[in-house]
């Protein structure tokens, strides 16, 4: 075992990647980078990285800042409860613990949107302390190396992995070793068409013997996709629009949207225009055209959308929507998913 670890980072020392949070041992840079990083590649998280260390160069300055701002920094990553979580974790680092991140495990398991792997990361990058990380990185690594038919995404499975990785980080540098094992699973132990003629411990993988490196790692549980029919309603009038903010525990929450009409099922206009006048007061004519559909997914929700487009001539009344107004010329200065706002640009 032991010998398989000094390859690894022996392999690591001389292959891997310059990022910018693997020059730093600032646990908040570290956590930021961590949090960004879940459910989104590198490449995409490079960018939203530097701006928010760019906006909020401290966890005082992340905690001081509203919400909306960070949600807008945030735009177009998707996942919005990791940016709400990061900013209320800056507010509790900020006024339980005085500005300065816990330096031990079970504290920072504590603090909201940090799970097992977040907090062995924070301790062991920043703080060079034994957790070791699994991440679906290391996860499928390991299953290769070790030939270990054991489903990854069942809970009981994970001690399985654990006690793997815990006799392996046990007598070596933790930050090295935890970005060696991440790295070896991210360019070399690929999910499709693994490298494995350049991996540096090919010998010992039992996998690779076996002729089941395609078939691992295992995984049982089967997604269940739900699709919703969304309708929004441009409502303009003199200069501008209206959004409303989603407060609801759902995807996009507090983000700013168009006027939303959910429906079971696709609609038509003269659907649309009674769903219409209960959530609008006004007693002009109004005409809606529908402008376009468009198909957007999400992880495990399709969301057929379409936009309908209504001009006014009188500003209305709304019974029981909440609308802020918004010039043209404004409206980027708000949070908004990216469906919303790629609609908006072609107008």
């Amino acid at each position: 075992m032991n010998q398989i670890v000094l390859e690894i980072l022996n392999w690591y020392k001389n292959n891997y990647r310059n990022l910018p949070w693997r020059n730093t041992d600032d646990p908040y840079k570290i956590w930021l980078s961590e949090i960004i990083l879940q459910q989104t590649q590198v490449k995409q998280g490079l960018d939203y990285y530097s701006k928010f260390i760019e906006n909020f160069p401290t966890v005082k300055h992340l905690a001081l800042a509203n919400e909306e701002e960070v949600l807008k920094l945030w735009q177009g990553l998707g996942y919005y409860s990791r940016a709400r979580n990061l900013h209320k974790t800056a507010g509790i680092i900020l006024n339980e613990y005085k500005g300065e991140f816990p330096d031990n495990y079970s504290d920072l398991l504590k603090l909201p949107g940090i799970g097992d792997y977040t907090a062995s990361a924070i301790a062991s990058f920043a703080f060079n302390k034994p957790y070791p990380v699994l991440d679906g990185n290391v996860f499928r690594f390991i299953s290769r190396l070790f030939n270990i038919h054991l489903a990854i995404d069942e809970q009981e499975n994970r001690k399985t992995f654990m006690a793997i990785l815990y006799e392996m980080i046990e007598e070596h540098n933790p930050a090295l070793f935890n970005n060696a094992m991440m790295e070896m699973g991210a360019i070399i132990c690929k999910p499709n068409n693994p490298d494995c003629s350049n991996c540096a411990v090919s010998r010992y993988c039992q996998a690779l013997k076996l002729g089941k490196v395609n078939s691992l790692p295992i995984k049982v549980k089967k997604t269940k996709i739900k699709t919703r029919y969304m309708n929004f309603i441009l409502i303009e009038y003199k200069k501008g629009f209206y959004l409303e903010k989603r407060t609801s525990k759902d995807i996009w929450q507090n983000l700013f949207q168009l006027p939303l009409i959910e429906t079971k099922s696709m609609t038509d206009i003269s659907g649309i225009k009674e769903v219409m006048k209960t959530i609008m007061n006004t007693k002009e004519t109004f005409r809606i055209v529908q402008q376009f559909k468009v198909k957007h997914l999400l992880t495990h929700q399709v969301l057929e959308a379409e936009f309908w487009s209504v001009k006014l001539k009188n500003e209305p009344v709304f019974t029981n929507k909440k609308m802020v107004y918004t010039n043209w010329s404004e409206y980027k200065n708000y949070p908004i998913p990216k469906l919303i706002e790629n609609y908006l640009v072609l107008l």
